[in-house]
């Protein structure tokens, strides 16, 4: 296996796309990516990750339970894609789920899929609503907590993205997002920048027939910030008590944390 050296530059102020110069042509090519790529999403990432989002997405379920649990919490799942998260938080407790994503096609899979789940989920039906994640149509202090898996690190602005999430939360409401990032040097992570960078592309590309949202990918994971950065963004913008869960040697980590009283 050839050796791959990191590489990871300095975070920006939100992601940059190929062929990208602002953010309003950023986030023109991520949504034009995602509609793109929306008939195969669910199969590759499943085939991509080794099956592991299932798990990763239960795993962020149940550490939410607590407030999922209560019949009166509102939860909001941003750039929920084809729902699977918000499925995900329905399972686990009482509490009303929203959906919230700009591409059109990926709700419409999403609106496909709450017809196959349980008779239990369906009785509360999941509203998806087609919304840019930075300009929600919600009232302030909407949600007891808002999440985002897989989703936050293709903002085009990740200070708006959060400012716009401690909006919709009530004072003392929860933020989880779950996101990719890279493992430390060495062994496993030489074999996981191999993976992401030379094989994933290939094989997202092939199935997909996107070549571009899958080289993407891993050049998104190398510019997002580490969980340390992500944790001092995110208490530098109004949220306390941050905690960053690393899991699957490094791979992925969920940062929670609280809507605190103020800035």
């Amino acid at each position: 296996m050839t050796e791959i050296l990191v590489s990871r530059t300095e975070p920006g102020k939100g992601t940059r796309p190929e062929g990208t110069a602002n953010e309003t042509d950023a986030s023109r090519k991520v949504r034009e990516m995602f509609t793109q790529i929306a008939p195969r999403y669910d199969l590759l990432n499943h085939i991509l990750s080794l099956q592991m989002d299932r798990l990763w997405r239960a795993r962020t379920a149940k550490i939410l339970r607590p407030i999922l649990a209560r019949e009166d919490a509102k939860i909001l799942d941003l750039c929920c894609g084809t729902g699977d998260l918000a499925f995900a938080l329905s399972r686990q407790g009482k509490g009303r789920v929203w959906g919230a994503d700009f591409a059109h096609t990926m709700l419409l899979r999403a609106q496909a899929k709450a017809a196959a789940v349980s008779a239990e989920i369906t009785a509360r039906v999941i509203p998806f609503v087609e919304s840019d994640a930075l300009r929600l149509p919600f009232a302030d202090g909407a949600f007891d907590l808002v999440t985002a898996a897989f989703g936050f690190r293709n903002l085009a602005n990740y200070e708006a993205g959060l400012c716009e999430i401690r909006r919709v939360l009530r004072t003392g409401g929860t933020i989880a997002i779950l996101e990719f990032t890279e493992p430390e040097p060495g062994w496993f992570g030489d074999l996981y920048r191999w993976y992401f960078r030379a094989v994933l592309p290939r094989v997202g590309a092939m199935i997909s027939g996107d070549k571009s949202a899958y080289s993407y990918l891993p050049k998104s994971v190398a510019r997002f910030f580490p969980p340390a950065q992500l944790t001092e963004l995110m208490m530098g913008n109004g949220f306390a008590s941050v905690e960053a869960r690393v899991w699957t040697g490094g791979t992925v980590a969920l940062h929670t944390g609280r809507k605190s009283g103020s800035v």
